[in-house]
């Protein structure tokens, strides 16, 4: 009985916290997400949360441990693998009579999917529905508790004034607890390429096949462009590590940190995907086939494959369809809306409230991360209220508490924060002393400033969701994508499925641009910003040249979509052509 028909979406990481327990929510009906291993102290204390309700053993691991990190992040992961596991047992003790959890998790798949329809027929046929209950006894899909690392984050930690060897940096720990946990499940690494993380990954035998040519553990790269994606590819192939998934990301994204192009749209880098798939395959197979005879490794049970998968502003049935279909990806990611579903993600009531009442207004590309990456946030979030307030009173930034964002050197030779007091206290100086014109000023105080503490601030909504305790100074930071503006209302989690596959609209009554049309926005406000300060200072060559190219990827991503569209959807080259007439500037001969 071959059954297997999936769910085509899959929940990214949110956050810090937002995503943080999603699998124990949502795997058990089959449906994948992505767990953030940033914050250790933070999957520390949900472990304990959910050790006492479900009357688990629990045995803190203390910061003097050795390797504590990595040996938190692999209990974290364990006790979520148990608690799914028990979950999935229970549910498949209802296999052969009428369940609502059950039928629940039959009534939030696909349409198409055969295990639904046979589901129906069982309901009429003893016969078949005792095939069908000895069909879940050992087939029944369960949603995957994949795991996300951000590249970048790999920050050098000491132990008693001494620098820790490479390993116990906080990715190099993150991959570590990952590698001895007992899940059987994907490693996504975003935010950019690290050879020297990449090479670590040789270390964990989870990463290469076993003796039955079976991977354990698999690698999905997240990645903005095919290039990129080649380049990372064959770099793990060499080393005998095989990417099963290529998670593409569009400038918009998921919510937080966005990476993006300069001016490449969504849509020519998913067509350069779907065209040049086997190239990717064929390319990355050869390499990694030939690294693992090197290793007198066993050879995998078929042939590798990949998936290819796209995220980012996707918001109707319609853009998920087309996606699946017109580039035939595999699945489509589906961020930002799950914010207003609690029995998804863990969020607090007044931060879910806020994110309800947002307009496109409200939703904007700020400077928030430390990291100097652009940051999707919200205007009123309580970290941001406290922020603008401590700032009225001559008080900036906060103490450096978790130290996952240390990277700064301007003025100290070990790293520090740049949302840290002492950073702004020393660049705000620095500032004062330059005597800038009044809107200079203001505009380089405002970038310093903006800094946020996001080590706190993306974990706080999940503790007080858990009504557990949180410092009076410690706010939340949410980072929803715009594609928030145009969901208006708390949803289940059975709503949201339903809303993915078509069968209700979740959407309120306000216009929405296409995904591609509001990606294309963004790209225009970013090239507009980066022309105005160019033309302050026309002579920086480098600038220049990288604008022109900007220019050139703007224009060839609007006659693709042109050509794309001109004949079954003429309302999206409208939508299109009304947004480049707000934009002359595009055509800005530089």
């Amino acid at each position: 009985m071959d059954l297997l028909n999936k769910h085509t979406f899959h929940i990214p990481v949110l956050g810090l916290g937002y995503t943080l327990d999603t699998p124990i929510n949502v795997a058990p009906y089959g449906i994948s997400s992505v767990i953030s291993l940033v914050d250790d102290s933070l999957m520390e204390q949900m472990r304990e949360f959910y050790c006492n309700k479900f009357d688990l053993p629990f045995k803190a691991i203390s910061e003097k441990a050795e390797d504590f990190r990595a040996k938190r992040i692999t209990s974290y992961l364990n006790m979520v693998d148990d608690i799914v596991s028990n979950k999935v047992a229970d549910l498949k003790k209802t296999a052969y009579e009428k369940s609502e959890e059950l039928e629940k998790y039959f009534d939030m798949l696909p349409d198409f999917a055969s295990i639904k329809e046979k589901f129906n027929i069982a309901e009429k046929s003893r016969q078949i529905k005792e095939e069908l209950g000895n069909w879940i006894q050992e087939h029944l899909p369960i949603g995957d508790i994949d795991v996300n690392i951000m590249t970048k984050l790999d920050k050098v930690n000491s132990k008693n004034g001494e620098e820790l060897p490479i390993e116990y940096n906080d990715a190099h720990a993150a991959v570590r607890g990952f590698a001895n946990s007992q899940l059987s499940s994907s490693l996504v690494l975003s935010a950019g390429m690290s050879p020297r993380l990449y090479s670590y990954l040789e270390k964990f035998k989870d990463f290469f096949p076993d003796i039955n040519g079976q991977l354990k553990k698999k690698i999905i790269l997240k990645v903005s462009d095919f290039r990129s994606a080649l380049v990372q590819g064959k770099m793990l192939a060499a080393k005998g590590l095989w990417v099963s998934e290529y998670r593409i990301e569009s400038g918009v994204n998921c919510g937080g940190h966005a990476f993006p192009t300069n001016g490449v749209l969504f849509g020519p880098i998913l067509d350069e995907f779907r065209t040049n798939r086997d190239k990717l395959l064929d390319t990355c197979k050869s390499v990694y086939e030939s690294a693992l005879a090197k290793k007198e490794l066993t050879a995998p049970a078929s042939t590798p494959s990949i998936k290819v998968t796209a995220q980012g502003g996707v918001g109707s049935n319609e853009e998920h369809n087309f996606l699946m279909d017109h580039y035939e990806m595999d699945g489509v990611g589906w961020g930002t809306p799950f914010m207003l579903v609690p029995e998804a993600v863990s969020i607090d009531t007044k931060t879910l409230n806020l994110l309800k009442e947002a307009k496109e207004k409200d939703l904007y590309f700020s400077g928030l991360s430390p990291l100097g990456v652009p940051f999707n946030s919200i205007k009123w979030a309580s970290m941001s209220e406290q922020r603008l307030t401590n700032a009225e009173n001559g008080k900036h930034g906060m103490p450096c508490t978790k130290q996952f964002l240390k990277y700064n050197t301007e003025y100290t030779e070990k790293p520090i924060c740049t949302a840290s007091t002492q950073y702004k206290k020393k660049k705000l100086a620095e500032l004062n002393e330059q005597n800038l014109p009044s809107e200079a000023y203001q505009t380089a105080y405002d970038t310093i400033t903006e800094k946020e503490c996001l080590c706190v601030g993306l974990g706080v909504s999940l503790l007080e969701s858990k009504n557990i305790e949180v410092g009076p100074t410690d706010k939340v930071t949410v980072c929803p994508g715009p594609n928030l503006a145009y969901f208006s209302k708390e949803a289940s989690l059975k709503e949201m499925v339903d809303h993915i596959y078509g069968r209700i609209n979740l959407l309120d009554k306000r216009p929405r641009p296409h995904m591609f049309t509001k990606e294309l926005g963004m790209y225009l406000d970013i090239f507009k910003k980066r022309v105005e300060s160019f033309l302050s200072n026309p002579e920086n060559n480098k600038e220049k040249k990288q604008l022109t190219a900007f220019q050139k990827n703007i224009s060839d991503g609007v006659k693709y979509y042109t050509d794309l569209f001109q004949e079954k959807k003429k309302e999206v080259v409208s939508e299109i052509e009304q947004l480049i007439g707000k934009y002359p500037i595009i055509n800005k001969e530089l």
